[in-house]
């Protein structure tokens, strides 16, 4: 399997038209494809790099398995190269190891969540981010996730042990406008700022603020307020609201 490929750069345009904003002019990158399942149970694997991914905010790590074959993996908080790591429900509590969530004891610090079992991780994978095994009942694993809410799971997800690495991307101070747009990233400019035609908060003379009693998006919907749906299909697995 090839690791990486070329990327096509959609610059946020479908058949033309503009349909997600503020994108545009990157430079050319490679898609490294990540092991989201970690579906080589029982195989061990070794850390021969640790890559920048520039589709990402986390680092990554390639790995050798015993058996020749190279995958990435998103590069866990502490793993160095060299470092072993495996997956399977028989693997140890080490940072990087892969196991299902009904092995892994309260209190670990966890990322790369499946909800669906053999589907791949879905839930947190940005730099630095770390959910938390906070419970378990007869049915499900209570997973506290990195926005605070306490979620119930299947036992049978996987998630890896640890921290995703590049905690320090925060402190990270890009320079110049022109690194901005490098990575693909165009400017946002606010809603007062621009002519009544274009968003709704726009016109006035001077500086005369939004206007109407709440702030729209420039297509007219309300901006503020609770934006998730009501009755979200997830709802019935969520055991604590985030704060």
């Amino acid at each position: 399997m090839k690791l990486k490929r070329i990327l096509p750069k959609k610059s946020g345009r479908a058949g033309g038209t503009v349909t997600v904003r503020h994108q545009g002019g990157r430079q050319k990158r490679y898609l490294r494809e990540i092991d989201w399942k970690r579906d080589k149970k029982g195989i061990i694997g070794v850390v021969e790099k640790i890559e920048f991914d520039p589709n990402r905010t986390a680092n990554v790590a390639r790995v050798l398995f015993k058996d020749g074959e190279r995958r990435y993996i998103l590069a866990p908080h502490g793993i160095r190269i060299g470092s072993k790591v495996i997956s399977g429900p028989e693997a140890s509590l080490e940072v990087g190891n892969a196991l299902p969530l009904a092995k892994i004891p309260v209190g670990t610090s966890i990322h790369n969540i499946e909800i669906v079992p053999g589907k791949g991780g879905q839930i947190a994978k940005g730099a630095g981010s770390a959910a938390v095994v906070y419970g378990k009942d007869e049915t499900h694993v209570l997973v506290k996730l990195v926005s605070g809410e306490v979620k119930r799971f299947n036992p049978d997800s996987y998630a890896t042990i640890g921290q995703v690495g590049n905690v320090d991307l925060r402190a990270l101070r890009l320079g110049k406008a022109g690194r901005k747009r490098r990575m693909g990233i165009r400017p946002t400019v606010r809603g007062t700022a621009q002519n009544p035609r274009s968003h709704p908060h726009g016109g006035g003379e001077g500086r005369s603020g939004v206007g109407m009693k709440y702030p729209k998006t420039p297509w007219g919907r309300k901006a503020v307020g609770k934006t998730r749906k009501p009755r979200k299909y997830s709802d019935k697995f969520i055991v604590e609201k985030r704060k």
